[in-house]
C-alpha cells in the first residue's frame, strides 16, 4: 500500500494523518531505550576492563560508522523504500546491540561498534521521508517538532532509568535498548505504509542530482554550522564547567536539566505557530538566539549563571526545530527524499567528529576563546540562512 498526502482528501489533510502518529510512537519508545551509547564508555573501562584509550577507539569506530550510515541509509530509503529501510535497521540494531553486550574480545567489541554506527541512526532518513510524504507541506514543521519532542522526552527519561539499570547489571542496557528498537520496527511494519513513489520510467537522479541542488548544498553547509554549535552541550560544555569553571557534577546536572524540561513543556506548544511563518527567517532567528547563549556561557561561573544561558540557547533550539526537516522536504524532489534527508542527517554527522576536535582547542586557549567563537559561528549561520532565504522560498512556493 503507498500513500501519500496528495491522495489524501482535503480534510484529512488538516490534521496529522494516523500513520504518522505511529511513526511519532514508534520514535518516543525507541528514545526511551537509547541507554546503551550514553553509558557506552563506562561499560568498555568498567564491566570489559579495556582502557580509555580502547574506549576511544571503539567511540571512533562508531564514528566512521556514523558518517557512513546516512549516505547508505538515504540510498535505501529512496531504492527499497521508506518503511523497509527504517525496520530493516532497527531490527539489526537489536541483533548487534544484544551482541555487543555479550561480547568480550576487543575485535568483535570494535567491530560491533562500526555496525553499530552504520545502523543506530540509519532510521533517520526514512523517518524524514515519511514525515515529508505522509504529512501535508503546512503542517510539517508541527510533525517535525512533535518527533523532535518524542526524542528529547525519550532520551531524558533514558538516562534517568540507563543509569538505574547500569546498578543492576550493564547488560539491562542492552535488553532494554534491543527491545525498543524491535518495538519500533515491528510498529512501523504495522501501522505505516510504505509512501516511495513507485519508479514508473521517468523519475532520475542519484547523489549527484542532490550535490547539484545548490540550495541545499548551501543549506548543509549551513546545518553543518548549527551542529558545530549545538554539540558543544555534548562535548565541550561538561568539560568548561566542571573542569574549568569549578562548578560540581551535581549543579552541572540541575542546570543542564532545564534544556529538557524547556523543550518537553514548551516546544508542542509553538511548533505549529512558528510553523506559519517564513521558514527561513524562523530559523535564522533561532540560530541567532542559541549563538547568543552559548556566547554568554564564556561569562558563567555559577549554577545560576549556567542556567540562564542553558534557558538562552534552550529558547533557540525551540524555535528552530523542526524547521530544518521542514526545509529538507521541501526542496527534495518526492523520488530523492531519502537521499536529501540523508546528506542532511551527513552534516549532523561530521559535526559530530569536528566539534569536540574544534572545541577542545579552544578551550586549551580559553573560555572566552571557546564560547565566543561558537557564538560567532552561530550568528554566522544566522547570516547565511537569512541570505539562503529568498532560495528557500522560491523553492517552497514552486512546491
Amino acid at each position: 500500500m503507498r500513500v501519500t498526502t496528495t491522495a489524501l482528501p482535503a480534510q484529512e489533510q488538516l490534521r496529522l494523518p494516523r500513520p504518522f502518529w505511529a511513526l511519532w510512537a514508534g520514535t518516543l519508545v525507541n528514545r526511551l531505550g537509547t541507554m546503551v551509547m550514553p553509558f557506552t564508555g563506562v561499560y568498555l573501562t568498567q564491566a570489559r576492563g579495556f582502557s580509555v584509550a580502547v574506549a576511544g577507539l571503539a567511540m571512533t569506530l562508531f564514528g566512521v560508522g556514523s558518517l557512513i550510515s546516512q549516505i547508505v541509509a538515504g540510498l535505501l530509503t529512496d531504492r527499497i523504500g521508506r518503511r523497509a529501510t527504517l525496520s530493516g535497521s532497527m531490527v539489526a540494531t537489536a541483533v548487534v546491540m544484544l551482541a555487543l553486550g555479550y561480547s568480550t574480545g576487543l575485535a568483535p567489541i570494535l567491530v560491533g561498534m562500526f555496525v553499530l554506527g552504520l545502523l543506530i541512526d540509519a532510521y533517520r532518513p526514512a523517518s524524514s521521508a515519511l514525515v515529508a510524504d505522509l504529512v501535508a507541506p503546512d503542517l510539517r514543521p508541527k510533525a517535525f517538532g512533535l518527533i523532535f519532542w518524542a526524542i528529547n522526552l525519550g532520551y531524558a527519561v533514558a538516562m534517568v532509568a540507563g543509569g538505574w539499570l547500569a546498578h543492576l547489571g550493564f547488560s539491562w542496557l542492552f535488553w532494554a535498548d534491543a527491545a525498543t528498537c524491535a518495538v519500533f520496527a515491528v510498529l512501523v511494519w504495522r501501522a505505516v505504509p510504505e509512501t516511495r513513489p513507485a519508479h514508473d520510467g521517468t523519475t532520475t537522479g542519484g547523489f549527484g542530482t542532490v550535490l547539484r541542488d545548490r540550495t541545499m548544498v548551501a543549506f548543509t553547509l549551513i546545518t553543518f554550522g548549527q551542529a558545530l554549535v549545538y554539540l558543544q552541550t555534548v562535548t565541550m560544555l561538561p568539560v568548561a564547567m566542571t573542569d574549568v569553571a569549578g562548578l560540581g557534577t551535581r549543579e552541572f546536572g540541575m542546570a543542564m536539566a532545564l534544556n529538557g524540561i524547556l523543550i518537553v513543556a514548551f516546544q508542542p506548544l509553538v511548533s505549529g505557530w512558528l510553523g506559519r511563518y517564513d521558514l527561513s527567517r524562523v530559523m535564522a532567528l533561532g540560530l541567532a538566539v542559541m549563538a547568543a547563549g552559548f556566547a554568554a556561557t564564556a561569562y558563567a561561573t555559577t549554577a545560576v549563571h549556567l542556567a540562564l544561558t542553558v534557558t538562552l540557547w534552550t529558547t533557540g533550539e525551540i524555535i528552530a526545530a523542526g524547521i530544518g526537516g521542514t526545509i529538507v522536504a521541501a526542496l527534495a524532489p518526492a523520488h530523492l527524499r531519502g537521499r536529501y534527508s540523508g546528506l542532511f542527517g551527513f552534516a549532523w554527522a561530521v559535526a559530530s567528529v569536528v566539534a569536540p576536535l574544534a572545541g577542545s582547542w579552544l578551550l586549551t586557549v580559553g573560555m572566552a576563546a571557546l564560547w565566543f567563537t561558537v557564538g560567532a559561528v552561530g550568528l554566522l549561520t544566522a547570516a547565511g540562512m537569512l541570505a539562503l532565504g529568498p532560495a528557500v522560498r522560491h523553492r517552497t512556493a514552486g512546491g
